[in-house]
Order: structure tokens, then C-alpha cells, then sequence
């Protein structure tokens, strides 16, 4: 689970129009035909582990593709302010206005036009950058998705985010032209429900789109019922129906499991790829580990930390877009702030906000993420022999197949980082052991 971009979810909402979503197909899902057939109970358990590392050439690998990744991350924050500028510039949305009040002199039918036109042409020029990532990581064998399903997962995206962000346009105009002066509230007040909205629709209705899931309780019933017990330690009620089995290896070899969802669509998933190449010991840790996220209610604290946030950003925009446009407003043929083709200002402004945010939702999702393999190592604890090398077996793992550096830059850790480094994380199952010492873990009694 992603912690951290749940904290910043409604200026994601936002920011969705002004970021590319070829990355989508990057990431997805299905493991090799065979690891369905492959029983929990057939995995060998692996050697134990004393700390995070890989082969040489395997850690020269990793390192260098995480400099990569920590470079193209402040490159494509450049690139996006450079596009909106050129837009801005180059008057494109001023013209797309006029184009639409030539069609209609009615603003809803205005902004139909408007809105879809803007979010293309954005997300068009930053295509590039999409391609690229897909490039890298089918170079280093953690993509394995074909351009044309690339192509088409992009396409899905980039209809979801022409029509959410077409309503998401809408609400905010509808509010500037009521309230120009406290609109930044008003329009937090509306991002919250939106945000929660998405937060519940995304494993009903966005997830499907990319991904094949499937209960995982027909896909290994011997998982299952391991994760009942798990469940019930646990002292939640976790019913079989909200696990699920998510098809990954069609398109990446990667490793992962989140909690996803909000109240009726909350849910554990396990991607097939973990499924495949973990052993069952590992699978019970990482299965806790989300479970963590579920008990601990890091979903709904993290929206209420984002909520805060947001609503310091939206009144910064608020005091800035008023410079911005009073300087250069007319040079991009900008009527005021009610005008449409004010719409890249507050993308380029809220743009920049997000970016200085980022190092202080990551430092909190690292700070979930970190409870919660510390729940997991509590909840396991009595249920599996081992659990401490489980959790590290299962770190090694996941940063051995996921190319984890093992000895990431502190820049990078502090700018984009929402897990604890794999090396951090093996070294805090090695050394939490509160049993030793007569005393009980902190979340499970």
C-alpha cells in the first residue's frame, strides 16, 4: 500500500490531468502460467538471511537503476512546469476557450469542450516521459508488457482522467465564479468527498480496467485459510470475500500486496507474482503487513493528514494565483481567475506544491509503512516458527526481484521514498524481538 499518495489523494485528483498515465501499464499485473499450479505448501524455505544484500552485479544493477529513477523523477518535474509554460506561452488554452465559446455561449457546454481538449493536449505532450519509464523498466526486466498493451492500458487512463477530470474542472469553475475570494475552502470542502469517493471506487471500477482479479480463495484455498487465522489474531473481521488474487505476471515480474478501498470496498490483494515465488511463511508476513494497514486504520488517517495538507496547498494557490495572473495574466490572454484558461496556472502552481509536499507525506507513509511490518512481526508472532526471518526472507525477496538498491541516496530516500528502504526494513525484522526482553509487542497484545 501506498500510504503516501493517499495522504496527497485529492491534489492527485488535481494533478491527474497534468500527469501522464502511461506508467499504469508499467506496473500491472500476471505471473507465469505455471504459478498458479504452484502449492504454498511446495515452496522451499530459503536460507536465512543477516542483512539485505545481492550479488554484485545484481547490486550495481539496482544502483543504477534507482539513479536513474531519482534523476528521471526531478527531470519529469522540470518537464512538466516547461510544458505548462509552453502552454501558457503559447496561449493554448486561451485559445481553446475561444474555440469553445464560438460552439456555445453556454459555460457547461464551454468547459465539455474545453476541459477534454486541455487534458489531452497535456497528457499528450507528456507522452514521452511515459514511454520512457516503460522503456527503462522492460530494459531491466521488471516490465514485460507489450508496447501495444502499453498503448492500450494508456488509453484507458487517459479516458478515466478525461472524464474525472473534466467533473473535477467543472466543480472547481462552478466554485471560483460563487466565491472568488474563499473559493481554495469551498473547493477543499468538495475535494474531501471526491477524494474518499475515489478512494472506495478504484478496486470496483478503476482497478478491473488494468488488472484481472479473482477471490483468492479459488486460487489458493491454503492461502486462504492461512489468512483467516491471521485475520482473526488479528481481532478483524476479514471475510474470504475481501481477499483477492490480482494477475500481475502478464505484464511485470515485480512483487507486491495492498490494502485498497474505503468501508464495503475494502480489501487485501496478493499479486500472483508473490503468490508465485514467495514461500508460504513469507506470504503470511507480507499478508500482516497489509493486514497492519487495515487494523491500524492507515487509509482513513492518512486521508484525514491529507486533508490538512491539501487545505494548506489550496490556500497557497489561493495566494498566488492572484500574483501570477495580475503579472502575466494578460500576456496569456488570461481574463481572470473564473477564466478557463486560468486552468494551467493552477496546475503549474498546484505542481510545484505537490512536489515540496512530497518529502513530508513520503516521511509519513515510511512511518506507516514501518507499523506496519512491525504488526505484522507482532500478529505472526507464536503463528510461524520464525517470524523475524520471515520478514526478512520476505524483504530479500521483494528487493531481489524488485531491484531494490540496497544502498539508496539519501536524496532520493528524502524526495520520493514511501517505503523504508529494503536495507532498513530486513534490519528492523532482525532486531525487533520485544518477547526476548519480557515485554509484549505494542499493537497486538
Amino acid at each position: 500500500m501506498i500510504v503516501g499518495r493517499v495522504l496527497l489523494l485529492a491534489i492527485v485528483l488535481l494533478l491527474s490531468i497534468a500527469s501522464t498515465k502511461a506508467q499504469v501499464a508499467a506496473t500491472s499485473p500476471p505471473a507465469p502460467a505455471a504459478a498458479d499450479k504452484v502449492s504454498t505448501e511446495q515452496r522451499a524455505s530459503p536460507e536465512a538471511i543477516t542483512a539485505y544484500t545481492l550479488p554484485p552485479d545484481r547490486a550495481g544493477k539496482a544502483h543504477n537503476l534507482h539513479r536513474i529513477y531519482f534523476w528521471f523523477s526531478l527531470i519529469s518535474f522540470s518537464y512538466v512546469l516547461v510544458v505548462l509554460w509552453l502552454i501558457l506561452r503559447g496561449r493554448f488554452a486561451a485559445g481553446y476557450r475561444t474555440y469553445a465559446e464560438l460552439i456555445s455561449s453556454r459555460r457547461i457546454v464551454q468547459l465539455l469542450i474545453f476541459a477534454p481538449l486541455f487534458i489531452l493536449t497535456l497528457d499528450l505532450l507528456q507522452l514521452p516521459l511515459g514511454i520512457y519509464r516503460h522503456w527503462l523498466g522492460t530494459s531491466y526486466g521488471l516490465t514485460i508488457s507489450s508496447w501495444p498493451t502499453w498503448f492500450w492500458d494508456w488509453t484507458k487512463a487517459e479516458l478515466v482522467t478525461i472524464i474525472g477530470g473534466t467533473i473535477f474542472i467543472w466543480i472547481l469553475y462552478v466554485i471560483i465564479r460563487h466565491s472568488p475570494r474563499r473559493w481554495w475552502i469551498w473547493f477543499w470542502a468538495a475535494s474531501l468527498p471526491l477524494g474518499a469517493l475515489v478512494v472506495f471506487l478504484t478496486p470496483l471500477v478503476l482497478d478491473p480496467l488494468f488488472h484481472k482479479f479473482e477471490p483468492l480463495g479459488q486460487k489458493d484455498p491454503v492461502l486462504t485459510a492461512e489468512l483467516q487465522k491471521l485475520a482473526r489474531r488479528a481481532g478483524e473481521d476479514i471475510p474470504p470475500e475481501r481477499m483477492f488474487w490480482m494477475g500481475a505476471g502478464e505484464k511485470t515480474t515485480t512483487l507486491n500486496a495492498y490494502v485498497t478501498g474505503l468501508g464495503p470496498s475494502k480489501r487485501i490483494v496478493v499479486w500472483d507474482t508473490t503468490i508465485a515465488k514467495m514461500s508460504t511463511a513469507q506470504i503470511f508476513f507480507v499478508s500482516g503487513h497489509e493486514m497492519g494497514h487495515y487494523v491500524l486504520r492507515h487509509i482513513p488517517k492518512g486521508l484525514a493528514i491529507g486533508a490538512v495538507l491539501l487545505l494548506f496547498a489550496y490556500y497557497l494557490a489561493a495566494r498566488m494565483v492572484g500574483l501570477f495572473l495580475s503579472r502575466w495574466g494578460s500576456r496569456w490572454s488570461i481574463r481572470g481567475l473564473d477564466d478557463l484558461a486560468s486552468l494551467p496556472v493552477l496546475v503549474l502552481l498546484f505542481t510545484i506544491l505537490a512536489f515540496v509536499g512530497n518529502p513530508v507525506a513520503s516521511a509519513i507513509s515510511r512511518h506507516y509503512e514501518h507499523q506496519a511490518d512491525q504488526y505484522a512481526l507482532e500478529v505472526t508472532h507464536g503463528l510461524t516458527p520464525n517470524p523475524a526471518q520471515a520478514c526478512a526472507q520476505a524483504f530479500q525477496v521483494l528487493g531481489d526481484i524488485d531491484l531494490s538498491d540496497p544502498n539508496p541516496m539519501p536524496a532520493d530516500v528524502f524526495l520520493f521514498y514511501d517505503h523504508p528502504p529494503i536495507r532498513d526494513r530486513v534490519q528492523s525484522c532482525l532486531t525487533y524481538d520485544p518477547w526476548s526482553q519480557g515485554r509484549q509487542g505494542e499493537f497486538v497484545k
